[in-house]
This record gives C-alpha cells, sequence and structure tokens, in this order.
C-alpha cells in the first residue's frame, strides 16, 4: 500500500456515451464487472454505457449505477495490471459509494442496487420544477454561503451544496431561491452564475426523505471494516468505524460535499499523487485548483492506465 498515493472516484456529470469503450472491447475483468451490474439491475449495462439507444445515461437512477459500475471495473484493471493500492480512497458525491466497494466496505453487487435506488429515491424526494442547482464561479466560499442565507425565506431556501474547489461552489434548494441567489452573486463580484442540467437538490435538507430511504436500504446491508483510509463527504475525514461510515452515508445526502477540505487534508497527510479512477477529468481539475502540488494521473483508456501503473 502507497502512503502517498489516493484514488479518487467521480460522481455525475462524469458520464459520457462510449466511455470505457476500448477497456471494454479489449479486457475480461472490466466486461465481467459490467457483466455484473446488468445481472443486479437487469437491464444491460454495456448497452447502456456504449449505445443508449433510449437516451437513458444521463436520468439519475441510470447515471449512477453506470458510473459506480465503470469506476469499478477500472479499479478491478488497475488491480489486474498489479497497480500499487493507495493508502486513501475518496469519492466525489456518488463516487462516495465506488470508494467504499474499493476499500471492501460494500460488495459491489449490494452497491449496485443500492445507488440505482439512490437515483430513484433522489428523484421522487422533489418533485420535477420545484428544486435546481447552479454553479457559481469566483466568489469566496464564505460569501456564498451568506448569500445563500439572506435569500433564503421560510418557504424558499437555497444552500451551498458543493464546495468543489476554491472559487467553484455549487448550490441548491428551491428553484426561485436559487434563481435569486445566482443574481445575487453576480451582483457580489462572482464571475459566472451558471444553472446545472439537475432538478433534484442534491447534499441539502431537501432530500431529507431519500436519506431516509437510504437508511432504511443500508440497514439491510452488510458492510466490512475498510482496508485503506476512506473518506466521508460530509464529514471531511475519513472514517473505519462501520457505523459511521453508514450514517456518514445518510448525512451525505443531505449535507454539502466538502471536497476542498477533504484534498486539503489528505495532503496533509501526505498524499502527494493521484488516481482519476472513472471516466472524464473533472476531479482532476478540481485538484489543481485545490493544491498544484498534487499530481492526478487520469487512466480513462488502457493506455493511459498502462503509464500510470508504469510510473
Amino acid at each position: 500500500m502507497n502512503p502517498s498515493l489516493a484514488f479518487l472516484f467521480p460522481g455525475q456529470g462524469s458520464q459520457s456515451k462510449g466511455m470505457l469503450a476500448d477497456f471494454l472491447a479489449n479486457e475480461t475483468v472490466v466486461q465481467t464487472t459490467f457483466e455484473e451490474a446488468s445481472d443486479v439491475l437487469a437491464y444491460d449495462m454495456q448497452a447502456l454505457v456504449l449505445q443508449d439507444e433510449q437516451q437513458k445515461l444521463d436520468q439519475t437512477q441510470y447515471t449512477q449505477a453506470a458510473l459506480l459500475t465503470a469506476s469499478i471495473a477500472m479499479f478491478r484493471a488497475w488491480k489486474a495490471r498489479g497497480g500499487h493500492m493507495p493508502a486513501h480512497m475518496a469519492g466525489h458525491s456518488l463516487g462516495e459509494y465506488s470508494a467504499l466497494v474499493a476499500a471492501d466496505v460494500i460488495d459491489f453487487s449490494d452497491a449496485v442496487a443500492l445507488v440505482s435506488f439512490r437515483g430513484q429515491a433522489m428523484v421522487s424526494a422533489v418533485p420535477q420544477g420545484i428544486g435546481k442547482m447552479a454553479a457559481i464561479i469566483g466568489l469566496d466560499d464564505q460569501k456564498l454561503v451568506d448569500l445563500c442565507a439572506d435569500v433564503s425565506s421560510d418557504d424558499q431556501k437555497v444552500w451551498a451544496a458543493n464546495f468543489n474547489c476554491p472559487g467553484q461552489l455549487v448550490v441548491a434548494g428551491h428553484a426561485l431561491a436559487v434563481e435569486k441567489l445566482m443574481l445575487a452573486a453576480k451582483e457580489a463580484g462572482a464571475k459566472r452564475a451558471l444553472p446545472l442540467a439537475v432538478s433534484a437538490p442534491s447534499h441539502t435538507p431537501l432530500m431529507q426523505p431519500a436519506a431516509d430511504a437510504i437508511q432504511k436500504k443500508l440497514s439491510q446491508l452488510t458492510l466490512h471494516s475498510p482496508s485503506c483510509h476512506v473518506w466521508s463527504n460530509a464529514r471531511a475525514c475519513s472514517l473505519s468505524d462501520v457505523a459511521d461510515i453508514q450514517s456518514a452515508l445518510v448525512e451525505q445526502l443531505v449535507s454539502p460535499v466538502r471536497w476542498t477540505e477533504s484534498i486539503q487534508a489528505m495532503s496533509q497527510l501526505g498524499v502527494t499523487s493521484a488516481v482519476e479512477m472513472g471516466a472524464g477529468k473533472v476531479l482532476s481539475g478540481l485538484v489543481r485548483r485545490i493544491d498544484k502540488t498534487l499530481s492526478v494521473a487520469l487512466v480513462s483508456t488502457p493506455e493511459m492506465m498502462d503509464k500510470a501503473v508504469n510510473a
């Protein structure tokens, strides 16, 4: 286990039609992982990711299961190559579930079913059109938190939902409050305020019905002690106690993702390099803005993974 290495697992927004095509064409361990997910969910995960003929890949309940499957397939491909194992694992939002699977806390088949259920519960928690999310670029964290409190009313609230990196935050809440916040942020000096193509106001108290549903599901599963440091989004620290991990997953749905703090804390503990274990490069971009001394390798093609394993 390499004490200076971390694996980072992406969340929603990293998915794309055709992701992992080269891996799926050539690597048995990746094909087998997708087959496992298909058996659990009773639909063809490989067809969803490669063809997406019914345009389901961007629907939350399908997105979450697809990204988990892709990340774990890549993790298994890394292991099959004899790559170093990290001392730390962290995932952004949904990616926390991928990190927990890789750290041997949750069985893959249980996790695939769980995140599919999680996606459905999140969509059901807030009726379509009620919630909204937006990215705010170029504003101080505390200033944005204060603005959220200022524009919120008793029946229209907005919260900071993702602390992604300095100067890049995501807010979420009731649609009208989010729109007010976007205007207020621009007036306060934000460079950009962009609505996101996500209706479920994730990581806010509006997700409490989904959190309750996840808590019930988690109570029916067997969780195991982690094989390495695995980081909680809600608490910005690594957790080793199974009960703490379970409660933190419930908290995650109604609490902000504290990604900036998590990366900073890992760096302070001696992490100097990381691998973005999933499709895309969203997390590597965030990490560069958080800590320029921390290098992140991308492994989204077999050639990139070979290079990273050898390095």
